[in-house]
């Protein structure tokens, strides 16, 4: 799996006017990651007019770009038909709605063979459910393109609604229900190898909340974060860009020579902080490629 923070990954419509001009990473170039999406962001009515202004984006693309490209498809049926487009391999990999056991041979198995990377979104009530999230990791685990997920990504808004709430305005997401339901999550999946990124922040404007929850999103080691306009992009990849110090304490940490130090007013103990300070220098490496 990629060892590359996500960051800030934005949904597009796939019926988006400027969907060739956001591809091409000549509108919002600062982007890194996009999400093309097919399934909640239009209506059924849709899907065939954004499929084929997909398809159409997809023959004009630019082959070579810094931006990561992705399609949200609306089910195994629609990922088919993605599929066979002339160009999808421009793409880098697909997010598959709705994750579950049921579905996931479904979805992963047209994968085989291929390049492209999978994001998961786990977003049904099974999510809530700790024996059957154990029980989709080992599946997951076991499955023959365990290599190509990239990341699990937490549906927050679609859990809310099953829960028959929305977040309100000046609360994040760790601070209503959800917020047990992440750290659960972080601790299921991410001992085993597996990444994880942060919900919707829906409340544009609400920028302090979104900062709040972004270093809150951190502290859990999410390693990425949906945003739907692009003014929230800059925000939360200015969060994951690695500070000075921590840059020089995790060189201390790597190059150390006693088991126990301090520095910068912080105990470092390289047995139990090195996976920290190696994920620490791999992101800074990667930021300057």
């Amino acid at each position: 799996m990629s060892e590359k923070p996500i960051g800030a990954s934005l949904y597009v419509p796939a019926t988006h006017k400027d969907l060739l001009a956001i591809a091409n990473g000549k509108k919002y170039p600062s982007l890194r990651s996009v999400i093309f999406c097919t399934e909640d962001a239009i209506f059924e009515r849709d899907l065939g007019s954004a499929l084929t202004n997909l398809a159409d984006c997809l023959a004009r693309m630019t082959a070579d770009t810094r931006l990561s490209r992705f399609v949200r498809v609306r089910n195994p049926n629609i990922l088919r038909r993605v599929l066979l487009m002339p160009c999808v391999e421009k793409l880098d990999g697909f997010v598959f709605p709705k994750l579950t056991r049921t579905n996931l041979d479904d979805y992963l198995n047209q994968l085989i063979g291929s390049p492209f990377q999978a994001m998961l979104t786990l977003e049904t009530r099974e999510v809530f459910d700790t024996l059957e999230m154990v029980s989709l990791r080992d599946e997951l685990l076991r499955h023959s393109c365990k290599g190509r997920i990239l990341a699990l990504r937490i549906g927050g808004n679609d859990l809310l609604a099953l829960l028959g709430i929305r977040r309100p305005r000046n609360l994040t997401i760790y601070q209503t229900p959800l917020g047990l339901t992440i750290a659960q999550l972080v601790t299921i999946f991410k001992p085993y190898g597996f990444k994880l990124t942060a919900p919707v922040f829906e409340h544009i404007e609400q920028t302090e909340i979104l900062h709040a929850e972004v270093m809150q999103d951190l502290a859990h080691g999410l390693c990425g974060k949906t945003v739907i306009h692009p003014l929230q992009v800059p925000l939360v990849e200015s969060f994951y860009a690695i500070p000075d110090a921590d840059l020089r304490m995790a060189e201390r940490i790597l190059n150390a020579e006693h088991a126990v130090f301090l520095h910068q007013g912080s105990m470092c103990e390289p047995a139990t902080h090195q996976s920290w300070a190696e994920s620490i220098i791999r992101q800074h490496q990667m930021g300057n490629d």
